[in-house]
């Protein structure tokens, strides 16, 4: 996928920085306007008080002497260098003295602030523009022209205090705007440049960020695309950044992982179930048809019933035993778990398979006293632990010394930890230790003993199920199987 601006800004997280962008930008012209009508309104300020001062400064001069002193005051302060305007005219507005030589119309006219700022020449600045317009034009040009072009083109602004004197006389004084008004330009065209700066570098920072994001979604899309076309063993990218992006890739990759592992279990069932069931299925149809072949007297065909119902009962007891692993594995149980006394489970489990161990020549032993409680289901730990002493019982029996199985139960930290030991030949290698434990995996080759290859199994996805485990560990001689649970709050 091609990452241009239009598919960028089909993204959330680009609609996202847009707006996000245009809310800064709109917060931004509003802080420039702000920021220069403040900085514009404290200069003005600032004038009118050098306005008021001057203004103090003159009527001190007018008590101390009258006219004729304000007048002197007015000709030696109008001499010197600087922005403030003098002005005295009479009650016809001629200009009697001061340094302003003409002002806008209807100024003199105002009693007290001006309203606006208004424009005015200096005296003897008309005079100087025409000597430097004459230089710089050697054709020369009418005297008019020059003059009304030069006050156009200077245009000094200022603001003054048009006070009445008690005799009717005008005096005008004023401050020119044009220090102001280059200072609140310099403000604004620093803070449009800022604000630029800072919309250019929002731009590139928005496009950078919908592209780096956009990236992001077009890898994992790129991914999920392939997983979707069957490749299950395709992960999300994850750049180790911690964002959010990982977070999510990684949980995916893990219902992933979960996703695979099923698959390739209920692969495995699959062709377990193929391959183990074929022979009894085929060994029920081989004696259907030799009870049928011949003739047979009515004990025969007893017998060929019994041992269908026999055979059959195991094929039930083994799709019972996947059903009951899937639902275990799949996290699913409808049994109730409660408070499980191990100690009777055991006691339970080793009197129902004394007979059974008797009559194979096993010494069976139980040290299983105290009190021994776990949370669990009292039907699947029995389940568990008949079959593992079912099978300690049954691979017990080539030991080279007296066959015994021993039922243990003791607390290590935090577990419990129920143990079935036998003394028989064990599994010496660790590989078919860690494998014993999977469906249908049957470590005898000859396949001569009874059984299904899912009492284990059926073991671990119990144990699993209450969040225990279980391990194969060589008891030198024979095998150790423990089922460890965790404890109880309350011990």
């Amino acid at each position: 996928m091609a990452l241009s601006l239009p598919a960028i800004m089909r993204t959330t997280a680009a609609r996202l920085s847009a707006l996000y962008f245009l809310l800064f930008a709109l917060c931004a012209v509003l802080l420039v306007f702000y920021m220069t009508s403040l900085s514009a309104r404290m200069l003005t300020g600032q004038t009118q008080q050098t306005i008021n001062d001057e203004v103090l400064g003159l009527a001190r001069a007018y008590q101390s002497g009258g006219l004729p002193r304000l007048v002197r005051v007015v000709e030696q302060r109008s001499r010197q260098p600087g922005a403030n305007l003098y002005l005295i005219a009479d009650v016809n507005g001629q200009i009697l003295t001061g340094n302003v030589q003409s002002l806008a119309p209807g100024v003199l006219e105002t009693d007290g602030w001006t309203t606006e700022p208004f424009s005015y020449r200096r005296f003897g600045e008309g005079e100087l523009e025409r000597q430097r317009n004459q230089a710089s034009d050697p054709n020369g040009a009418q005297p008019g022209e020059t003059e009304i072009q030069s006050e156009g083109e200077k245009g000094h602004n200022a603001i003054a205090l048009v006070l009445r004197l008690p005799n009717q006389m005008i005096m005008l004084v004023g401050r020119d705007l044009g220090e102001p008004e280059r200072f609140r330009a310099v403000v604004r065209r620093a803070l449009m440049l800022a604000l630029g700066m800072m919309g250019l570098g929002g731009l590139l920072i928005w496009f950078l960020v919908g592209r780096a994001a956009l990236k992001r979604i077009d890898s994992v899309s790129e991914a999920s695309r392939r997983i979707m076309g069957g490749d299950l063993t395709g992960r999300l990218p994850v750049t180790g950044a911690g964002d959010e992006f990982d977070r999510l890739s990684e949980n995916l990759n893990t219902m992933l992982a979960r996703i695979a592992t099923l698959n390739e279990g209920l692969k495995q069932v699959s062709d377990n179930i193929a391959h183990d069931l074929k022979t009894p299925l085929t060994r029920l149809r081989n004696r259907a048809e030799a009870t049928l072949s011949g003739k047979h007297k009515t004990t025969d065909y007893r017998q060929a019933l019994e041992g269908t119902i026999a055979e059959s009962d195991q094929l039930i007891k083994t799709f019972n035993a996947i059903l009951m692993i899937s639902r275990l594995e799949a996290g699913y149980s409808s049994e109730s778990t409660s408070k499980v006394d191990l100690a009777a489970a055991v006691h339970d489990v080793v009197e129902l398979y004394e007979p059974v161990a008797e009559e194979a020549g096993v010494v069976l032993e139980t040290a299983a006293d105290g009190n021994f409680s776990v949370d669990g289901n009292r039907e699947l730990i029995g389940q568990a632990l008949s079959n593992i002493v079912d099978n300690a019982i049954k691979y017990s029996t080539d030991a080279t010394e007296k066959p015994a199985v021993r039922v243990a139960l003791q607390r290590v930290g935090h577990e419990i930890r129920l143990s079935v030991s036998d003394n028989g030949h064990g599994i010496p290698d660790d590989a078919d230790r860690a494998r014993a434990t999977e469906r249908f995996v049957r470590l005898e080759k000859s396949r001569s003993q009874p059984g299904s290859g899912l009492g284990l199994s059926l073991a671990k996805a119990i144990m699993t199920f209450h969040n225990g485990r279980l391990e194969l560990l060589p008891a030198n001689p024979g095998l150790s199987v423990i089922m460890s649970f965790p404890g109880r709050e309350d011990h």
